[in-house]
């Protein structure tokens, strides 16, 4: 009886005018401490309100901000495993270009409120021990590696766990000083820094792009292993093609699209229904970035067709998938605007 009557937009209005974070049904979370996690990176941990369901480490969320006037949503590994209090962090690193992350790193205080979107991804630990595991992390690809981490420490290190982690210079690794503290407290956890132009100086440190010989000699069981892999997209493909086939099993998700070839030919139509416009794009470029380049905001987040915020349906057209080049006809279906390009006209329920 009450749902009817209440107009949640008004609820939320006068309410955050008591707290923060009260809100009729939206997930908010309130910045509580910040940290410097590494020379371009930050670390936020956020008290999220009721709303909130929850998530498992290794996952993402999409955070939103109201940025001079403009909703920007962008999607984040949760860096720390769920805690008793409720708290969640996220790591954020400032990327050029990067309209929300440079707000986050550079603008965001304690005690401002971002909106949450649900946890997703699939790159999480089974809860029974398997066997001995293997992170190779690049970048702030250690995000969601290092909630998983912090996952096995509260459980005791039940099992062996090495981290290889890449990056270019020494003031880049995040949680450098806590990784090195676990690697001293648990005898299963090992970790190497990998450093891409700089000199290793310290012992759990060493140089060189990922490869064979360098794998081998930092994890010479790692056929015995579960990997999980994140990064860069070409890191993790270079991953994926070295140790794919020989490890028990191996998960990885890439926080950036792998090079892509984009189609030659011209433009084609792509027709919005609910909004009566029709718009010239080109062939096989992502819809996402072809409409935004038009002057429209459609829902995102994660760019990388992962957390499906840009999903929208298909009424008629072939797209094609632009990381496995996979041409779907099927009319009337869904597809996910980052990851999708027209290769005829469309029709699109947006």
């Amino acid at each position: 009886m009450v749902e009817a009557v209440v107009v949640p937009a008004t609820f939320d209005f006068w309410a955050s005018r008591l707290h923060p974070t009260l809100s009729w049904d939206r997930p908010l979370a309130r910045i509580v401490a910040r940290t410097r996690a590494s020379s371009d990176a930050v670390t936020l941990v956020l008290r999220p309100n009721r709303h909130w369901q929850g998530f498992m480490a290794g996952q993402h969320v999409n955070v939103s901000v109201e940025i001079d006037g403009t909703r920007v949503t962008r999607s984040y590994s949760l860096s720390d495993a769920p805690r008793a209090d409720g708290r969640i962090a996220i790591t954020v690193k400032a990327v050029d270009g990067g309209r929300l992350s440079r707000h986050l790193c550079e603008n965001a205080r304690v005690g401002d409120v971002l909106e949450l979107g649900p946890a997703f991804g699939e790159m999480t630990l089974p809860e029974a021990s398997s066997g001995p595991l293997l992170f190779v992390a690049a970048g702030s690809g250690i995000t969601p590696l290092m909630a998983m981490l912090r996952a096995e420490a509260a459980r005791g290190m039940p099992r062996p766990l090495t981290l290889v982690y890449w990056a270019r210079t020494r003031e880049e690794f995040c949680f450098a000083v806590e990784l090195r503290q676990l690697a001293v407290r648990h005898t299963g956890f090992q970790v190497h820094f990998v450093l891409t132009r700089a000199d290793a100086l310290a012992p759990d440190e060493s140089e060189g792009r990922v490869s064979e010989q360098q794998l081998s000699t930092l994890v010479p069981d790692a056929a015995q292993r579960h990997v999980y892999a994140c990064g860069p997209g070409g890191f993790v493909e270079t991953v994926r093609a070295l140790l794919a086939s020989s490890a028990v099993t191996f998960q990885s998700e890439a926080f950036s699209p792998p090079p892509r070839v984009v189609e030659e030919g011209g433009t084609v139509q792509v027709t919005l229904t609910r909004r009566g416009q029709t718009l010239a794009v080109p062939r096989g470029q992502s819809l996402l970035t072809a409409l935004e380049e038009a002057g429209l905001n459609p829902a995102s987040g994660c760019r990388m067709g992962i957390c499906n915020t840009c999903a929208c349906g298909k009424r008629s057209g072939t797209t094609r998938h632009l990381h496995t080049d996979a041409v779907q006809h099927e009319p009337v279906s869904a597809l996910r605007l980052c990851v999708s390009g027209a290769a005829s006209d469309l029709v699109l329920d947006l």
